[in-house]
């Protein structure tokens, strides 16, 4: 038998017997990971508990060292500090708890000792005996005065034993599902902190800078600015369905002010569009789009999108963009413009009009001279049964300026009188002549340009 002092100098007050049986679980982990072993055994054996991995067995080297280096170069693992099991020995001692381990390499108890040399200061030493067999796989701690309801939180403690199931796992790290009342914030499966308004709960995989700087001992108390970034990474990385979702529904509280916190980022708000654009038909509108253009969106329900309320600034985020898979996303202008380009005209041919239409139809030369030089990209002029919407101001299209097709549409209905078809028809060749949209100065100022001429040349 021999005695080795543990040299514990700073004893950590504040932990309960819960974050001691968490050290020995999280090197259990880590143990599992490094070696590609078995699953850690966490189980009661009578009065007692048992936490066992299948490594390479604990050894009282361990206990010396302030670091690990093969953990510092190793991804994904718990620990970094190579501490965490002397401070775990000394808060099973000093809650009551009776703690041993046993590995292939030996076994490890603790007592209180004379410092050697100073023989009236008792010091926490780890007592190191011979292996009972040789041949033993892995580690197994027993823990003795442990009640079970502090198993239960040390295991909370870790995403692995949470009952949280993680949606997407990113290169920054995994988005959780939340399980409770409040997220949960874990670096490499280990709990660091809760937010009572995130929207999910977190694992950071990737550290970095400010994370690495603000891990403690205790790993706890880490505030929000050290992962925020992280967390907004994560989010930024994810490309699931039911992610986006989830962010948009909570994005339609918006406006009352009860969104989650992740929300309060433009970059999310803006990527969990992106998401949602390319995994069906979304129609994303503003408040006060969902008042101006009713007709729209009741359209847009019918031809089966799903209306997603954003806010203002979103809008202008995404207004002219693309989503994740390079397709324009849908506000109300992409979905008019989706629509005029998927609409399909009913051409009527002249032959085939009634006499009455046809009286009004033959002016159309005639109403070609009065207008003047016809410009030369109007190659026809077209009668139509069927005519797009126009669901800005709610009216029936009566014609339009086909620029694909360099034709000149008239509604059929326009032939229910001369001075309708007459009127229909120079508004549209003012538009082909100008190219300038409906409800524009310049439009209006060309077509009172227009009237004047008419007027000049029949008058005189």
């Amino acid at each position: 038998m021999k005695k080795f002092d543990l040299n514990i100098e700073k004893i950590l007050e504040d932990w309960e017997m819960r974050h001691a049986i968490r050290e020995i679980i999280a090197n259990a982990l880590d143990e599992q990971l490094l070696t590609k072993t078995d699953d850690v055994v966490i189980a009661k054996n009578g009065n007692y508990w048992v936490i066992r991995d299948f490594g390479r067995g604990l050894k009282y080297s361990h206990l010396t060292q302030n670091e690990n280096q093969e953990k510092l170069s190793s991804i994904n693992v718990i620990g970094k500090f190579g501490i965490g099991l002397k401070d775990a020995l000394a808060t099973f001692d000093r809650r009551g708890a009776i703690v041993s381990a046993k590995s292939k390499h030996g076994q490890i108890s603790i007592e209180k000792s004379p410092k050697q040399g100073f023989q009236d200061i008792n010091t926490l030493h780890a007592i190191i005996e011979d292996p009972i067999d040789a041949h033993f796989v892995g580690t197994e701690f027993e823990l003795k005065g442990v009640a079970d309801d502090e198993i239960d939180a040390a295991k909370k403690l870790f995403l692995k034993f949470s009952g949280e199931e993680v949606i997407e796992t990113t290169r920054q790290g995994q988005v959780v599902k939340r399980n409770g009342k409040h997220g949960n914030i874990y670096i490499n499966g280990v709990k660091v902190s809760e937010e009572e308004n995130f929207l999910f709960s977190y694992n950071i995989t990737r550290l970095s800078a400010s994370i690495k700087k603000a891990l403690n001992r205790e790993r706890s108390n880490v505030g929000r600015s050290a992962y925020t970034d992280s967390v907004k990474k994560i989010l930024l990385s994810s490309k699931e369905k039911e992610i986006a979702e989830t962010l948009a529904e909570d994005l339609t509280n918006y406006s009352m002010g009860t969104t989650h916190d992740e929300l309060a980022w433009i970059d999310v708000q803006e990527h969990s569009v992106k998401i949602l654009n390319q995994t069906g038909k979304y129609l994303f509108i503003t408040p006060s789009e969902a008042m101006q253009h009713p007709d729209i969106i009741d359209d847009a329900r019918t031809s089966g999108h799903k209306i997603i309320t954003i806010p203002e600034n979103l809008k202008d985020k995404i207004q002219g963009e693309t989503d994740l898979s390079g397709n324009p996303i849908i506000d109300i202008g992409q979905f008019v413009e989706n629509y005029n380009d998927s609409f399909e005209f009913n051409f009527v041919d002249p032959e085939k009009l009634s006499n009455k239409e046809r009286a009004v139809y033959q002016f159309t030369p005639k109403i070609l001279d009065l207008f003047g030089k016809v410009p030369n990209k109007v190659k026809e002029i077209k009668i139509s049964s069927t005519m797009r919407k126009d669901f800005y101001d709610g009216a029936e299209t009566l014609g339009c300026w086909d620029q694909e097709t360099s034709s000149i549409v008239l509604a059929r209905k326009t032939l229910r009188s001369l001075s309708e078809y007459s009127g229909t028809l120079i508004h549209e060749l003012i538009h082909a002549k100008t190219g300038d949209g409906d409800v524009t100065r310049a439009f209006e100022n060309s077509l009172t340009e227009m009237i004047g001429d008419l007027c000049n040349r029949i008058l005189q």
